[in-house]
């Protein structure tokens, strides 16, 4: 008798099959990861010190508006490049 995880995984897997990844697909994903990371961490860099120049003249809408963006910043990063890693994952298919 099958347990409700195995079940639910042979449904997932009939749906989305797993998909085998060749060495240069994986060393490419993890290229894009490190680039993700390295953008993210530099806008960040950068919003933070305009946040905290915002701050010291005690702009707190500015502040407000500048973490807003950082949100918005690391959301379309991270969706690029999930992007980027589709494209990778499809091209071995």
């Amino acid at each position: 008798m099958k347990s409700a995880y195995e079940l639910a995984m042979e449904r997932l897997n009939k749906t989305a099959p797993t998909v085998k990844l060749t060495a240069k697909q994986k060393e490419q994903i993890a290229d894009l990861e490190s680039q993700c990371a390295a953008k993210i961490a530099e806008r960040e860099l950068l919003l933070k010190d305009e946040i905290r120049k915002s701050i010291e003249k005690g702009d707190y809408e500015e502040v407000e508006k500048l973490e807003k963006q950082l949100v918005s910043d690391r959301k379309s990063l991270r969706a690029d490049f999930e992007e980027k890693k589709e494209k990778v994952r499809q091209a071995g298919s």
